[in-house]
């Protein structure tokens, strides 16, 4: 019997890491930095409570509990050492760059528009192609200018409009350069943390402010795409929306039932409102949900250093079900695990080049994997000690070092590509 030979990358698939602008630059001044100043204190004496339980604690407690790891300050310095992050991306053989331009920096305030900040991520764009990687734009990552929060944000529809006009500044003025946009990342998981968990700024706990939110953002997203469409037709345009597998972990008929809804909650009833604009889905991949009855019962045989359950084999479920619910190409325009010591990275991205072969194989157009991220950052609320990098960074010298997993990776992306 003659031995199948394994499913091939299409030779122009993207390969790629994420950096977004808030996490990685340093010195920005947003809603979010303002919040880190006036919260590190209390993050800081509630991180025992919340990540006490976690199996590597011991490692961790010190920084943990230290109010300035929740600050991003100068973060890994990625606005002044782009060049060579870039150089390092190019070390693992990738072909692309997922990154985010902070809005705060471009339009400081409402009517005035930094020329000198625009001029950078003009040459940080130009500094990509140099190096022949694809720029991947979002423009909206977690983070708001301040004056457009106290405006409302988008808590207000009215407001949606300076969205659009950041989005038509910013993509005339990075110029042809630009072919991919994601107008936003995890717009529902924004929603979640900001305005139901209350765990991000502007900790509003309101089911009716959650909800207009989410549907601001589903039109913010609309008319940017309707925008750029009707002024070329190179631009595709999408979002980075979180993704889950959810799957009945028995058939009793209340567990296929609630694992149904479960999954339209977390995924489709967003995308539903902005697939019609949307050129492919963007997918952040970072796990999968079991139900019994109504509820989460994962098997955590494999977690994270945040406690998460890692299936990445499931991202081939993931994407077949995206696929044939909605018809589009797909780009995985994240995925990857908090993984200090580096165990399970290496695990988790030979299970996922495997998963996305399967997800080939039956028929999923797939364009590209992007991992987040290429270097460890600010992971928001949980401040440094999360480490998601292909590349270690050492905050004192801002020194960046390759992971096993990393050099691991580089090999098989060029055996991949064949170069």
């Amino acid at each position: 019997m003659a031995r199948q030979q394994p499913i091939r990358f299409p030779a122009d698939f993207l390969w790629g890491a994420v950096v977004s602008a808030h996490q990685t630059e340093g010195g920005n001044h947003n809603q979010w930095s303002v919040w880190e100043l006036e919260n590190a204190r209390s993050l800081a004496a509630q991180a025992s409570y919340q990540y006490g339980d976690l199996e590597h604690w011991h490692s961790i407690e010190r920084q943990a509990k230290s109010p300035d790891n929740y600050v991003s300050a100068k973060a890994v310095d990625h606005y002044h050492q782009y060049q060579h992050d870039f150089d390092l991306v190019k070390r693992l053989h990738m072909n692309a760059l997922r990154f985010s331009v902070e809005w705060s920096r471009l339009q400081p305030e409402k009517d005035a528009w930094n020329v000198d900040e625009m001029q950078h991520y003009k040459e940080y764009v130009a500094a990509l192609k140099q190096r022949g990687l694809e720029p991947i734009v979002t423009l909206f990552h977690i983070t708001l200018p301040v004056w457009f929060v106290e405006m409302g944000g988008f808590e207000k529809r009215r407001n949606v409009r300076y969205f659009v006009d950041f989005a038509e500044k910013v993509i005339s003025e990075l110029g042809p350069a630009i072919q991919f946009v994601i107008t936003m990342h995890e717009p529902d998981e924004y929603v979640r943390q900001s305005y139901l968990i209350g765990r991000w700024p502007p900790q509003d706990q309101s089911r009716s402010r959650a909800f207009r939110v989410l549907n601001n953002l589903a039109l913010a997203h609309n008319r940017v795409a309707e925008l750029l469409h009707a002024q070329s037709g190179r631009y595709k345009v999408s979002v980075a929306k979180n993704s889950a597998y959810i799957y009945p972990g028995d058939d009793a008929w209340l567990t296929v039932r609630a694992s149904a809804a479960i999954q339209y909650i977390h995924d489709d009833y967003f995308l539903q409102k902005v697939m019609k604009t949307c050129d492919f889905i963007g997918v952040n991949y970072h796990g999968s949900q079991r139900i019994y009855g109504y509820r989460v019962h994962n098997d955590n045989k494999e977690i994270s250093d945040l406690g998460n359950d890692l299936h990445p084999d499931h991202l081939a479920h993931a994407l077949e079900r995206l696929s044939e619910r909605y018809k589009k190409p797909i780009l995985v325009t994240e995925s990857g695990i908090a993984d200090a010591t580096d165990r399970r990275r290496k695990w988790w991205l030979m299970q996922s080049i495997i998963a996305m072969q399967q997800a080939l194989s039956s028929g999923v157009e797939l364009i590209g994997y992007l991992h987040g991220g290429l270097l460890d950052s600010f992971e928001w609320d949980k401040g440094f000690w999360p480490r998601y990098g292909l590349y270690e960074v050492d905050r004192k010298s801002m020194k960046r070092s390759a992971r096993p997993s990393a050099a691991w990776l580089s090999k098989v992306i060029k055996s991949l590509r064949g170069i």
